[in-house]
């Protein structure tokens, strides 16, 4: 028996997984594509019918669907990717709030449709383009999203583009998790409930 939960488990996904190639890109230089490609393809899918739906399936949030496993049994891997979680829900409140960003971004996103169609999500001029839409629009609200890692590949321009492209889909499914009827409050202490919903998801 499906709960509310179950399609904000996948937002949560999302966000988790999203955040998770930010922190490996800004270590290691590099993305895993797999990983990277079904958050970056739900900056496009507007509209769906179901969380699933705007991340193509399910089976395309693993990674992120085990993250966020980790951090709800304290088990996670990485420190830093809770609070960069916690730091995009609040710019996601603060982006929802601006009619004149949600706008641009929505115009932008418009804009970059048809190459990301043409190229895919993970080319080069996609990153680019939706990393400086970030940068010209969401990077601009407070609290900004401080991201720490390896000076060497942070001072890279297709680092940093992949990066802010990345940070654009976390906001993305921070705002479906909201939209879906959750808060930063669930995120914190509705752990229970969560749990059960993963463990559906996971098998």
């Amino acid at each position: 028996m499906s709960t509310p939960y179950d399609d904000r488990v996948l937002a949560l996904a999302g966000l988790a997984q999203a955040l998770q190639q930010v922190r490996r890109i800004a270590e290691n230089g590099q993305s895993e594509t797999d990983a990277a490609r079904p958050v970056l393809e739900s900056i496009f899918r507007i509209d769906a019918d179901s969380a699933a739906e705007i991340y193509g399936g399910v089976h395309r949030l693993e990674p992120g669907l085990r993250a966020l496993a980790g951090y709800l049994s304290n088990t996670g891997s990485d420190p830093l990717l809770p609070r960069l979680a916690l730091s995009t829900m609040q710019l996601e409140r603060r982006f929802s709030a601006e009619p004149n960003t949600l706008a641009a971004v929505g115009n932008g996103i418009a804009a970059v449709a048809a190459q990301a169609e043409s190229l895919g999500s993970t080319h080069p001029d996609v990153l680019e383009a939706l990393g400086t839409l970030y940068a010209d629009t969401i990077s601009h609200l407070r609290p900004r999203i401080m991201v720490q890692g390896n000076p060497h590949y942070l001072g890279q321009a297709g680092v940093v583009s992949e990066i802010r492209a990345l940070l654009l889909a976390a906001v993305r499914s921070a705002l479906l998790w909201r939209q879906l009827g959750g808060s930063q409050w669930q995120f914190l202490f509705a752990r229970r409930a969560m749990v059960q919903a993963l463990q559906q998801r996971l098998g």
